[in-house]
Parts: C-alpha cells; sequence; structure tokens
C-alpha cells in the first residue's frame, strides 16, 4: 500500500479522498491555489503545498506545479479525483514518466474513451448498443449525408467533449452548417479541439448510466446503476439509485454487456459506462467517464462499498474479490447536488458563506468542504456540497430528503436548494416519470437555461 499520496485537486472531492486515505493509514498532500488556502481539504491534509494563482489553468491545471509538488513532498501517487487533469491521458502519462502512480485507468484507455466518438466505435465493436451517427465531421455535405441518414433531429457533439458544452440539437437541414460551426467555436474554446460528430437525439430521453470497477488482473465488476436524468445545461442535478426503469434481468444483462466490453479493453479503476434510454426503454450507449463520478456516494450508500478506498488499492496491486456474486443494491439512494446558484436562472453565486448549517439523522450523508465563514470563489464549479440520503425505498429517500433540504442552512450565497424542494414534491418525480425536459416546468425561460 501507498504511504503518501497527492490529492490533484481541490473541494469536496479532495476531501473525499483524504477521508478515505485516513482510513487506510495514507499521508496526504494537498495542493491549492491562492483563492484556497484556507479550504477545508488545506486543513486536513498532511501536508500542503501552494500551486498557483486562482486560475485553473495556472494551479488545478498546470502540470508541471503538480508533479514538482508531489516530488518534494515524497509522494508515491496521486489521485486526480474528478474534473481538472482526472480524464487527462496526457497527465497520466507524466505521472508515469515521473515514477509515481496515477490512480486511475491507463492513459491508452482514458484516450479512447476520451474521444467520444472513437468510444462510440469502440463500444459497438464489443457489442454495446449505440445510437445511429456519425464519424467526425469533415464537411458540410458530410454532415448533411449523415444528418440525412440517422433522421432528425440530430445532435451535433464535441469529440472531445463533456459538461454539456460543444453540444446543439439540430431539427433541419437549414440549421445544420450553423449549429456545427458554433458546437465547433464552443468545442475548440472549452477542450482545445473543434472535432464533433453527429448522433442521433433522442426527443423525451433517460438518463442512467453503470458505476464500474476494474483490477489489473483482469476483472471488471460493476455495481447497478444510477438514473441521473435531471439535469440543466446537460448537467446532473439529481442521481438515484437504483433506477425505476430497470427491472433486475434488465440490470443483469446490461451489466454483463458493460463488463464483458471493458475486460476485453483492460479497464482498470473506476468508471462509469452512460446510456440514453429512449421512449421505448432502450438503452443506448453515450459515452464513458474514466474517473470516479460525483455521484459516487449513491452507489457507495445502495452497496456499502467505499468506492475511493476500493481505487486506491487497485491501483497499489490489490485484487477485486466478490466471490462471483452479483453486488446487491440495499434501499434506494438520492443525490441533491447543492450548488452555489440562483434558483431560477442557475446564475453562478460567488461570495462568503455566512452561516451553515448541515442536515443529519439516520441515513443522510453531506460531502462538502463549505463551512460558516468559508469563501466560495467565483473560478471554480459552483457544487457547494452533495446531500445524498438512503432509504428502504424510494418513497422513504424522497421523504428523507425532502426533510434533510429543510434543515440545510447555506447563508450568504443563494443556492439551488429551493429548487430541489420543489423537485421533491413533484408528483411526477414521486412516480418516477421524468425526462430530462423535467425541470423546464419550474423555471421561466427555460429554453435559454436548459
Amino acid at each position: 500500500m501507498f504511504k503518501k499520496i497527492l490529492i490533484a485537486n481541490r473541494g469536496e472531492i479532495a476531501l473525499r479522498v483524504i477521508c478515505a486515505c485516513k482510513e487506510l493509514g495514507i499521508e496526504t498532500v494537498a495542493v491549492y491555489s491562492e483563492a484556497d488556502r484556507y479550504s477545508l481539504h488545506v486543513r486536513f491534509a498532511d501536508e500542503a503545498v501552494c500551486i498557483g494563482p486562482p486560475r485553473s489553468a495556472d494551479s488545478y491545471l498546470n502540470v508541471a506545479s503538480i508533479i514538482s509538488a508531489a516530488e518534494i513532498t515524497g509522494a508515491e501517487a496521486i489521485h486526480p479525483g474528478y474534473g481538472f487533469l482526472a480524464e487527462s491521458a496526457y497527465f497520466a502519462e507524466v505521472c508515469e514518466a515521473s515514477n509515481l502512480v496515477f490512480i486511475g485507468p491507463s492513459p491508452d484507455v482514458m484516450r479512447m474513451m476520451g474521444d467520444k466518438n472513437q468510444a462510440r466505435r469502440a463500444m459497438a465493436e464489443l457489442g454495446l448498443p449505440i445510437l445511429p451517427g456519425s464519424d467526425v465531421i469533415r464537411s458540410e455535405a458530410m454532415a448533411l449525408e449523415e444528418a440525412e441518414r440517422a433522421g432528425y433531429p440530430v445532435m451535433v457533439k464535441a469529440a472531445a467533449g463533456g459538461g454539456g458544452r460543444g453540444m446543439r440539437i439540430v431539427r433541419t437541414p437549414d440549421e445544420l452548417p450553423h449549429a456545427i460551426q458554433a458546437a465547433q467555436n464552443e468545442a475548440a474554446a472549452s477542450f482545445g479541439a473543434p472535432d464533433v460528430y453527429l448522433e442521433k437525439h433522442i426527443a423525451l430521453p433517460r438518463h442512467i448510466e453503470f458505476q464500474v470497477m476494474g483490477d489489473q488482473y483482469g476483472k471488471v465488476v460493476h455495481f447497478g446503476e444510477r438514473e441521473c436524468t435531471i439535469q440543466r445545461r446537460h448537467q446532473k442535478l439529481v442521481e438515484e439509485s437504483p433506477s425505476t426503469q430497470l427491472d433486475q434481468q434488465t440490470r443483469e444483462r446490461v451489466g454483463l454487456q458493460v463488463v464483458e466490453a471493458l475486460q476485453k479493453i483492460g479497464y482498470t479503476s473506476a468508471g462509469t459506462v452512460e446510456f440514453l434510454m429512449d421512449e421505448n426503454r432502450n438503452l443506448q450507449f453515450m459515452e464513458m467517464n474514466t474517473r470516479i463520478q460525483v455521484e459516487h456516494a449513491v452507489t457507495e450508500m445502495v452497496t456499502g462499498i467505499d468506492l475511493v478506498k476500493m481505487q486506491i488499492n487497485i491501483a497499489a496491486g490489490g485484487h477485486l474479490d466478490f466471490g462471483g456474486k452479483a453486488i446487491a443494491l440495499l434501499g434506494h439512494a438520492i443525490e441533491c447536488r447543492i450548488c452555489a446558484e440562483n434558483p431560477e436562472t442557475f446564475a453562478p453565486s460567488a461570495g462568503k458563506v455566512t452561516a451553515f448549517h448541515a442536515p443529519g439523522g439516520i441515513g443522510v450523508r453531506v460531502d462538502t468542504a463549505a463551512y460558516a465563514e468559508s469563501v466560495i470563489p467565483p473560478y471554480y464549479d459552483s457544487l457547494i456540497a452533495k446531500l445524498v440520503v438512503c432509504g428502504n425505498d424510494r418513497p422513504e429517500a424522497i421523504t428523507r430528503m425532502a426533510r434533510a433540504l429543510e434543515m440545510f442552512i447555506i447563508e450568504g450565497v443563494a443556492t439551488g436548494i429551493p429548487i430541489h424542494q420543489k423537485i421533491m414534491a413533484d408528483p411526477d418525480f414521486r412516480s418516477g416519470e421524468f425526462d430530462t425536459h423535467f425541470l423546464r416546468r419550474f423555471i421561466k425561460n427555460s429554453d435559454d437555461i436548459i
């Protein structure tokens, strides 16, 4: 096992990794920007190194500074968390070249899955169903031909995309050239790569993903699915497990397909295989995230398994050993992402937290790095906390979440708590009848926001 791990991240995920390391008896090194000098991950790590100014490009994305921090502190491994460099094959290669263990998949697999179009082709060859679509678009003529073949409406998507950027819905041929240009510009600005491809657009989809883990000896397991359908700007807002849309037979069938596919490519560490479900409940592969997810706590609550500790153990050469048995999902878990943002427009709300009280009680978990007098800086993602609850069944989990939201106090900045309270009270949500456009009912001028 490692003696010391550097966490190349910030906020609640950095604190989450520190918690896992403390339980494993591993020393930790926090890195931080000048804006995060008084953050909790800095306070609770064994060592901390400032790696630059507030801007991500000068700090949390500065590979040279992070590697230097690992070398001067004697860290043996780097945990990237999620976001920032977590899915950077280049960063993983630099870690290897610096004799540091990157706690994640191999660079080759990350590069394959990081290119969404290449990932689609690979998964189709490995037997997973995919939506009709195209290769990378090279000309307007090619785009028109591929869109006609897939059938309108289609989605223009960034090949190196994520987080809802570089995406446009196209309903007619006349809209296509402008949508491609806009998506290419956004993709180039966000990811440094303008490549886009087309994919058949599902009008009323649900978003369902499978949590997986692979070791270095060829074994892959899945931990069931999460429902991530409620989103804004193609970013998840509420997640739950299990999904109301999958029966046990479907869960086992798709889970087996996912495991077999990932075993063939030699997948290691944590990952998530994401699907869109159409109106006929057919699942179609969309993409894979080669890292721990924001919503991993949902799966931990229904399995009782610490996925971050498992990640670290695998990176240190440990085996996955579940005795050949399927991993049971016990009860029902729901996560609400509490962000510092206007609950009506979703505009970010940076500033000082003047009061903070996290809810408690049985079946309630709060992952956060916020506290009273802490500052939510304007430079990073607006996530303040993940509020996760678990109940014996979905109705109890919803009731518990409603109670926990009512008892969650965050003052000084605007938060999304009010919109979460509306969601939990909504009869369609309670009955499990919703799609990715669900939030439109709560938001004025929703076409500009969702």
